[in-house]
């Protein structure tokens, strides 16, 4: 596929309006030809007002339509994932094998919406029939689905170029939905985006759909951000990156006329709490897998296992040494930007100025914006009076808390803000306190993890990426797995309608033959 830079609107696509960038390779420190256009906010009403106009065809495609045009941009991305994966590994400086990997798992992912689709559940039928007889007044017949929420504006994210970019999971369940997509391709990675970008654009016309029902722009700044969220049009937003990112965005999307939802994914270090008994037993497997798991992607992952707690007693130096012992191994490598880099290295140093001691290091950087692995160690009491210590640090370095008894760590599970997932190394002896860990971790947490780390995740009808504020705006959603698509529908019900202007999933006779609520029990 022949790079050209273009923005992706309507089908076709618009050169530049608002000046251009080029890709950055952060590993050789090059810029990478093409040039990439940027457009402003003319460019974002042109792609909402199709989008608009796609609404009522799209949301309306037959379930198996929808699958087949879904299923369709899974075939593309496997096709083009070998070019896709070189071009991403360009302009990330990471290994192109990892990227490969990534577009096989996102191309499951939109064959997994495909099932979803297809089983209709998502829909949530029901049915209460009339009862003209019911006393002391009768019932009219009342039938419910979830219906398409309008156009998605979805906000690509740095770290994930594929699953969380242009063609992740944030657009395969808007579009699962039934929602038409505007996204807002990140500048880190332009390439992979217009790779991504070309594959659906494609699908939408080899479908027959409305060329409204997916757009890529990019801009400079803000402005085309926030053109965006304040667009009367768009009817929801996701975003993944920080928290002032994210507390912008919503901030400004419940400043419309017409609050909109803003599903954000900001930050989170995945608590890890090993406890005693478990300590005691492989505190050195566990430092060694900790250090693994956090090093992945150069600690650019949203369920790095950031921060470890522990109380010092058997098994706590063997794992602290374990731990020394396998981040020395880890060569500095390129991050996915040098802002990302800059904010990395001073976040890094924080931690160091507010008391967290530097028990080792991988190789040093010799130049550019490559990230140096560290590892760093805190009492519990220090953790307990510093914030900022229980603050995500985006990038390869990882907080070991020594703390002194089980109720301290207890404390200290009390201490931190929500979080996207927390982990439990526990054995049989450690029940008492696990049982009393559980509830704290509930409150704080969408995903609880037992003997094993907080990466990778599956994506799976059971995967719950999401948690309370601030790891995301909204606790009651994933960003991941196959509930992503309830961001995106809310109910209409229907009342005394005739047969024929009913949704195929509520018509009597249930043509789609979809699992439904009739009267309060389900039937088929």
């Amino acid at each position: 596929m022949t790079l050209t830079g273009d923005l992706l609107i309507g089908g076709g696509r618009v050169p530049a309006t608002a000046g251009t960038m080029k890709a950055f390779n952060p590993a050789t420190g090059e810029f990478i030809e093409p040039e990439f256009a940027f457009g402003g906010p003319a460019e974002v009403d042109r792609a909402l007002r199709l989008a608009d106009e796609a609404y009522d065809s799209y949301s309306r495609t037959g379930l198996e339509e929808r699958a087949l045009f879904l299923e369709l941009i899974a075939d593309k991305l496997e096709a083009v994932k070998d070019e896709l994966a070189a071009r991403t590994s360009l302009e990330t400086g990471l290994p192109a094998a990892q990227f490969e990997g990534e577009a096989v798992r996102t191309a499951g992912v939109f064959r997994k919406f495909a099932a979803v689709v297809r089983q209709g559940r998502f829909l949530q039928a029901a049915i209460d029939p009339a009862q003209p007889d019911r006393q002391p007044t009768p019932r009219m017949d009342h039938r419910l689905q979830k219906v398409a929420l309008g156009p998605v504006a979805i906000f690509g994210a740095s770290n994930f170029p594929i699953s969380y970019s242009v063609a992740g999971g944030d657009t395969a369940s808007a579009l699962a939905a039934g929602c038409p997509v505007v996204l807002k391709a990140h500048n880190a990675h332009p390439g992979a985006s217009e790779i991504e970008g070309r594959i659906i654009q494609e699908a939408v016309a080899e479908s027959g759909l409305h060329p409204g029902v997916f757009a890529l722009v990019r801009g400079p700044g803000n402005e085309i951000g926030e053109a965006l969220v304040d667009h009367p049009l768009v009817k929801a937003v996701t975003f993944t990156g920080s928290e002032a990112g994210g507390m912008a965005l919503y901030r400004r999307a419940q400043q419309r006329p017409d609050p909109i939802p803003v599903f954000t994914e900001m930050t989170s270090v995945n608590p890890t709490f090993v406890l005693p008994a478990a300590l005691a037993a492989r505190g050195a497997e566990i430092g060694t897998g900790l250090v693994q798991r956090g090093m992945y992607n150069v600690g650019q992952a949203c369920l790095k296992p950031a921060v470890l707690l522990a109380v010092e007693g058997p098994g706590y130096a063997e794992l602290r040494e374990a731990a020394v012992t396998e981040v020395a191994k880890w060569d500095a490598r390129p991050m996915l930007t040098p802002g990302i880099h800059d904010a990395y290295t001073r976040n890094a140093q924080r931690h160091q100025d507010n008391g967290a001691v530097r028990l080792g290091e991988g190789t040093a950087p010799e130049d550019g914006a490559y990230g140096q692995a560290l590892l760093l160690e805190v009492t519990g009491e220090q953790l307990l009076a510093e914030p900022t210590l229980r603050e995500e640090v985006f990038g390869p370095t990882l907080l070991l808390v020594k703390l002194s008894s089980s109720e301290q760590l207890l404390e200290a599970a009390r201490a931190f803000r929500g979080q996207l997932s927390a982990t439990l190394h526990a054995d049989a002896a450690d029940r008492t306190t696990a049982e009393a860990l559980l509830p704290v971790l509930e409150r704080r947490t969408g995903r609880i993890v037992f003997n094993a780390f907080s990466i990778p995740q599956e994506v799976s009808y059971a995967t719950t990426h999401g948690g309370p504020f601030p790891a995301t705006s909204d606790s009651r959603f994933t960003s991941v797995g196959m509930g992503a698509i309830e961001r995106f529908i809310r109910p209409v019900t229907y009342q005394n309608f005739p047969d024929e202007l009913l949704p195929q999933a509520l018509r009597d006779g249930n043509p789609l033959g979809l699992w439904r609520l009739v009267d309060g029990e389900l039937a088929r």
